[in-house]
């Protein structure tokens, strides 16, 4: 019978905790990739699914590298909008929209962005110009949203829950570390913070 090294892959095994170091000094580990049980056991329970009894820390972890179940951390959001990851280049933002309200129109000249609906339905509307938004689609779970830059844009919630969303900006279109737990809250701060990135009409 054939022995090697046991290798447990933790980054395969359980992708729920955040920020797992993938490698050691550049080699995989023969006793796994975290250097002690300790850590391991610290990270695992600090970070771990919702589904697994506790909440991931849901704040900005840019711009290093970083694993977390995007599915989970955009369920368990609750801010109108939190920004989870902010690099030089790209930006990744949780977003929660209570039953009928929407995201606010607007249009980002110098930025492509890309949602996704990880629950609830909606409506979305696009155009070039803001009185005249024809492209109209409806939106479920799973859903993907491209939106080019230059491109007017809103999203409402139309369901009867909470539309949990994630949304990535590129090049990033909030200042690190955002937190906006209202639509207010994101109106008032917006109109005090012009990144010259977007536009908003509210």
């Amino acid at each position: 019978m054939y022995y090697g090294p046991y290798m447990y892959p933790y980054q395969n095994q359980n992708p729920n905790y955040v920020n797992a170091p993938m490698y050691n000094d550049g080699r995989q580990s023969v006793n796994g990739t975290f250097p002690n049980q300790t850590e391991f056991t610290h990270r695992f329970n600090s970070f771990r699914s919702s589904n697994g009894g506790g909440n991931m820390s849901l704040t900005d972890y840019g711009s290093k590298p970083f694993v977390i179940d995007i599915n989970e951390a955009t369920k368990q959001n609750n801010t109108f909008r939190t920004a989870l990851w902010t690099g030089p280049h790209l930006q990744v933002t949780l977003m929660s929209l209570q039953v009928g309200e929407d995201i606010g129109l607007e249009m980002h000249p110098d930025v492509d962005q890309f949602l996704r609906v990880e629950q609830g339905q909606g409506m979305v509307r696009m155009g070039e110009n803001k009185a005249n938004l024809n492209f109209e689609r409806n939106i479920y779970d799973d859903s993907a949203i491209i939106i080019p830059a230059g491109t007017w844009h809103n999203l409402t919630n139309t369901g009867n829950t909470p539309l949990k969303l994630y949304s990535i900006y590129a090049p990033p279109n909030h200042p690190f570390g955002t937190v906006h737990v209202t639509k207010a809250d994101a109106m008032a701060m917006e109109g005090v913070h012009d990144n010259g990135n977007s536009r908003y009409i509210w």
